[in-house]
């Protein structure tokens, strides 16, 4: 027996240097392994004497060999972002991944989870909708299916939850433009659904508490998820109003913020630093367009690849548990400034 403690699948693959996607497809079928990826597994299996959870593994293959994610908006680049990573995790790991999205709308999402039910999977990545959800809904459905939520967080329900800090987005942008010039107003939604839009503009006014500043919020009317859109209108009336209390604009979300430049541009107005420019425009999430804006958009960025493999680890642990950890986990990502020139 080796001198390590090996009591869990991710353990015994860090120790053979095999991925745990990998180990997990040789428990499942030695055969779907390349003979000598097999022959390093058998000879760990000696050396550490491990052996998997033969009840829960078993359970397992009485369920389908799929797993469900559910994300929101797939037409959101983001979230086709991530479900796009979660689905390659999956497969890698020998798993059927199954795409569902709920078109932000509660109804869609419910009948959705149902749908998801009815494949018996072994277990769902799911990222809800927030505040327009069926909580009670998600929570029976969560008691039966072993379910980790991602990005979109609704306290006590899931086994657990894997997302970004949303502090670590708003303090980092926050503190950067209030360095470089005048602080920021806060252009946002006036009533969203979205979570971790109501973290931040919590965030925001401590963040700008922190610097002894007043916080000054532009809120603008929509609802849905037609963020440009609503970043355009919003951004044409506070242009016309001249609404913005300072000349840096700290957007809630990059879409908004796509938006906003979009309105810009239409009134003639220079966004950047610099001689000539009459506005510093900043987002939150990296959008996957937001380097390609003109100009290319200042934002603070998701961990895409850390929270969708954390999640997909999460999941894979919490199947080969049986489905249910003893306790609930919650896991988030600092967050990563990207300058560019919009501010």
């Amino acid at each position: 027996m080796g001198e390590l403690t090996i009591r869990t699948m991710e353990d015994f693959a860090a120790a053979s240097g095999v991925s745990r996607p990998t180990v997990s497809k040789y428990f499942h079928d030695p055969g779907s392994v390349r003979k000598s990826t097999r022959e390093r597994i058998e000879a760990a299996l000696e050396q550490y004497d491990y052996r998997p959870n033969i009840y829960a593994m078993n359970q397992n293959r009485q369920l389908t060999k799929s797993v469900g994610i559910m994300v929101p908006y797939l037409a959101d680049p983001v979230f086709a972002e991530i479900a796009r990573t979660l689905e390659r995790r999956c497969i890698e790991a020998g798993f059927h991944a199954t795409l569902f999205s709920s078109h932000g709308e509660r109804k869609l999402e419910s009948e959705a989870l149902n749908d998801l039910r009815s494949l018996r999977p072994s277990g769902v990545l799911l990222a809800p909708l927030g505040r327009s959800s069926d909580r009670d809904h998600i929570a029976r459905f969560c008691e039966e299916v072993p379910t980790v939520l991602l990005d979109r967080n609704i306290a006590g329900i899931g086994e657990a939850f894997v997302g970004s800090d949303n502090k670590s987005f708003v303090s980092q942008s926050v503190d950067y433009l209030t360095r470089t010039g005048e602080p920021p107003c806060f252009f946002e939604m006036r009533n969203p659904g979205n979570p971790n839009s109501l973290a931040r503009h919590r965030c925001y006014i401590e963040a700008m508490e922190s610097h002894g500043l007043e916080p000054m919020l532009v809120q603008v009317e929509g609802e849905g998820w037609n963020l440009e859109e609503i970043g355009y209108q919003g951004g044409m009336r506070a242009l016309q109003d001249r609404s913005f209390p300072t000349d840096t604009v700290l957007c809630s979300n990059d879409r908004l913020a796509i938006g906003l430049l979009a309105a810009c541009y239409e009134k003639g107005l220079r966004i950047g630093r610099g001689s000539g420019c009459a506005l510093r425009v900043a987002g939150h999430d990296d959008h996957p367009y937001s380097r390609f804006t003109c100009p290319s958009l200042t934002t603070v960025a998701h961990e895409y690849d850390l929270v969708s493999d954390c999640g997909a680890e999460t999941l894979f642990r919490l199947i080969e548990a049986g489905g249910r950890f003893d306790d609930r986990t919650e896991t988030l990502f600092s967050a990563r400034l990207v300058l560019r020139a919009s501010a």
